[in-house]
């Protein structure tokens, strides 16, 4: 597959064109291919994979508005609320008790990459692999029992809770962390994005396939199983594409000898895993909260509202999942305290697109709810603003947490995420008497407010004070 090589650069040449005056113009296109081939590596790595990153994530936002647009007007508020609510509970379920194996990976995997040690290499995917299908028996059993004993307190019916179990064992058996690791720490985020793309692109064929078919709650709930199935089994061919599918099985052998190789794998990776899940299953909590105290009509509307405001929030975790094998590297090579510009840099920009998006999310936040499902769901603007809000925080913050993780600070990071959880919910209790979904969605953006200024006063502490040499992983 072709790929821009800027480091390589031909040599420069002048340009010019028909119409142009001056030479101001070819100059400046020379200064700034000059730029780009002088750039460091490492800031070339990163551009190249958030590109291939925001291909997929912007053929997931587009068939994402389609499809949603089909359940919602086919569900009604209702009966995409019921929808969310079975989704969101199978995929907070998978995100609390699975592990984040992908961070393991490429935490570890790149120095042994960089000494070309494919025994290490191959013994720490096996591993992962081991982990995830742990986690995986697990998960389905903790997820009968919580199911079996709370589903009422939860506001679920019978008939809701099994059909949140299944769906939640078909989450739990096509995990697709390690892949994702693989193919990150490998550098193939190309390979990444494609197989990314077949969740939306699936979801997108079985919801017009149900809407014609079996326009039912059920019949949403098979496609979207379907398609996470197929979207890990594509997962796994682009590993065996890349060839550390044959790694695995060929060396690597000893399970035990994974922790020699690995220093301190346990508590970083009960520490990592400790402050993702808390991360990716507090964005399924609100949800939960307005079904519970407003309704399932109510749930669905918010459903929708952060669905859409979600797409900033993804913008942000792929900058964030681009960047930290080359943060990693950083932090190994030169120690916490030469990431204070890079941060400070990439705060500047993302405030600045965080902003201009926000605006437009004001003006045309309405008209988009209401496009999509409906007039019923233009209830959901004020949620929308307040959820959009707590987005735009999440992405002026985006080099916070691959940052602290990458200076081995994960114990850190999830202590201040669980003081901004605890004051989430807290506000949620407060706020949803008197303001409804949109008391919930404020609290939402209080947890995004509190966590920034928590991950902050971290990363000053490790720029600035003690902690800043290089962690010894040898």
């Amino acid at each position: 597959m072709w790929r821009p090589n800027l480091v390589n650069w031909p040599p420069l040449v002048h340009i010019t064109c028909p119409g142009w005056v001056n030479e101001e113009r070819p100059l400046k296109l020379n200064a700034l291919i000059l730029k780009l081939r002088n750039a460091p590596q490492a800031v070339l790595s990163v551009v190249r994979n958030f590109g291939w990153m925001l291909a997929s994530r912007g053929l997931a936002a587009v068939f994402s508005l389609i499809y949603l647009a089909i359940i919602t007007r086919t569900l009604g508020v209702s009966g995409f609320g019921k929808f969310a609510l079975i989704t969101g509970a199978a995929q907070f379920l998978a995100n609390l008790l699975a592990f984040q194996t992908w961070q393991i990976i490429v935490q570890y995997g790149v120095e042994h990459i960089d000494n070309r040690n494919d025994t290490r290499l191959a013994r720490l995917f096996r591993s992962a692999v081991v982990l995830d299908a742990v986690s995986a028996i697990v998960g389905i059993a903790a997820s009968a029992i919580l199911l079996h004993f709370f589903a009422e307190a939860l506001g679920m019916t019978p008939t809701l809770a099994r059909a949140t179990l299944i769906f939640n064992i078909i989450m739990l058996v096509s995990l697709r962390s390690t892949p994702l690791g693989i193919m990150r720490v490998r550098d193939r985020f190309d390979y990444a994005a494609a197989a990314d793309s077949a969740t939306p692109t699936l979801r997108l064929i079985g919801a017009v396939a149900v809407a014609f078919i079996h326009p039912k709650l059920q019949g949403f709930l098979i496609a979207w199983a379907i398609a996470e199935l197929l979207t890990a089994e594509a997962h796994w061919y682009a590993v065996h594409k890349i060839g550390d599918l044959r790694l695995m099985l060929n060396k690597g052998h000893g399970f035990r000898q994974v922790f020699a190789d690995n220093p301190d794998l346990v508590r970083y990776s009960l520490t990592s895993n400790f402050s993702q899940t808390l991360f990716l299953s507090v964005k399924q909590l609100p949800l939960f909260l307005v079904g519970g105290l407003t309704g399932t009509a109510a749930a669905g509307a918010f459903r929708l509202a952060a669905q859409l405001s979600r797409s900033l929030t993804t913008v942000s975790q792929m900058v964030a999942k681009a960047a930290f094998p080359e943060i990693v590297r950083a932090v190994r090579k030169q120690g916490a305290s030469s990431l204070s510009t890079m941060i400070l840099q990439s705060m500047q920009v993302a405030t600045v697109i965080g902003a201009v998006a926000f605006t437009l999310v004001i003006f045309f936040g309405q008209i988009i709810l209401e496009t999509v499902g409906g007039a019923e769901f233009g209830t959901a603007y004020i949620s929308l603003l307040w959820l959009s809000a707590a987005a735009c925080t999440d992405l002026a913050i985006v080099a916070f947490e691959p940052s602290i993780m990458a200076a081995q600070r994960a114990h850190l990071l999830f202590l201040a995420r669980l003081a901004a959880t605890a004051i989430m919910i807290g506000g949620a209790l407060l706020l949803e008497p008197m303001m409804g979904a949109n008391g919930v969605a404020a609290a939402v953006f209080a947890n995004s407010i509190s966590q920034a200024i928590l991950l902050g006063l971290i990363i000053y502490r490790m720029t600035r004070g003690r902690g800043t040499a290089p962690p010894d992983l040898r």
